[in-house]
């Protein structure tokens, strides 16, 4: 594995570039990735044919090829309660760590077919949603 690190949106493009070169490729885009970069991976991505995988949603709906990760409405259903228990004098020091529990699969079979990979049955049956 090669972790790509960039300042700008040049780096970026470099470093896909060099990696492309080499055959068998993927990319793992990180949680931190901004919107604006995600394009450009997604971009890069297709052009050089590599699958990519996120932990969001919305990158495999943009064209990426699989995500896999919480739901971030479930993190945020729980934001009250916390809120609750500050308000009512619990130290924040005191307040449990609380780590996802409920993780979803999304694969985009337009993607799949674009970068001309078949998707194993035994994924297309556990994933929690298809993309077409």
């Amino acid at each position: 594995m090669i972790e790509i690190q960039y300042r700008s949106a040049v780096q970026l493009v470099r470093a896909i570039d060099t990696f492309a070169a080499q055959p068998n490729g993927g990319l793992i885009v990180g949680p931190a990735t901004t919107r604006i970069d995600s394009g450009t991976i997604l971009e890069l991505a297709a052009q050089y044919r590599l699958p990519t995988i996120h932990a969001t949603r919305e990158f495999a709906e943009s064209g990426g090829l699989i995500s896999y990760g919480n739901n971030p409405l479930d993190v945020w259903r729980r934001a009250p309660c916390f809120v609750d228990r500050i308000l009512r004098g619990t130290k924040v020091s005191e307040l449990p760590v609380e780590f996802p529990t409920k993780y979803r699969l999304a694969v985009n079979l337009k993607t799949a077919k674009a970068l001309g990979l078949t998707v194993p049955p035994s994924l297309l049956a556990r994933a929690d949603e298809l993309i077409e």
